[in-house]
């Protein structure tokens, strides 16, 4: 369901907006409120275990957040997605970035996890968005297929599986396999 108001809404006015009820976030789309899928346990696992990679790397060098709204543009218009874990870096940080204020600058890197009902080709429409916004990296985990896709803003994008290595110019030192991944958030390999 979208919180249809008369009217686009600007940034602004989608944070008066009051909070949604229950355990439902919204997202800024096309100048509409529109609901974020809560995550569930199988989804919540694969971010623990990226966010305890992404933070071993990049301890002391930026924040690393779990659904963590950011203030951005897509088409022209007011953007406020809320990616399941993003990076920015002490360089982007900005010096007046309140502690419980959304992300205000386009983060190092987004993290989103393909949620049931959700498609790849969606997923890498907003990957797009997001680089058009900015973003440095984007990866697209799909936990069907077992891979993580990244996305650049200058090249084509690259998908990792089972066992090859995933390195990133953006991190130094971090390297790991998809398949690690889903160990550390103990999922095992299932044939359907």
């Amino acid at each position: 369901m979208i919180l249809q108001a008369k009217n686009q809404l600007t940034l602004q006015e989608f944070l008066n907006l009051p909070p949604g009820e229950g355990d439902i976030t919204y997202e800024l789309v096309d100048g509409q409120a529109s609901p974020k899928m809560s995550p569930k346990k199988f989804h919540s696992k694969l971010t623990r275990a990226l966010l305890n990679l992404i933070e071993q790397c990049c301890e002391g060098k930026g924040e690393v957040c779990p659904e963590l709204a950011v203030a951005l543009t897509r088409r022209g218009r007011d953007w406020m997605p809320i990616p399941d874990i993003l990076y920015i870096s002490n360089e982007r940080l900005p010096l007046d970035w309140e502690q419980e204020g959304i992300c205000s600058v386009p983060p190092n890197l987004v993290i989103e996890i393909i949620s049931p009902g959700q498609t790849f080709g969606q997923m890498a429409a907003k990957a797009k968005d997001y680089l058009d916004a900015k973003v440095l990296r984007v990866w697209v985990l799909d936990s069907k297929a077992r891979s993580i896709t990244v996305f650049y803003p200058d090249a084509a994008p690259q998908t990792y599986m089972g066992e090859e290595l995933l390195t990133d110019s953006l991190f130094e030192g971090l390297q790991f396999t998809v398949e690690q991944v889903f160990q550390k958030a103990k999922i095992p390999f299932t044939t359907e």
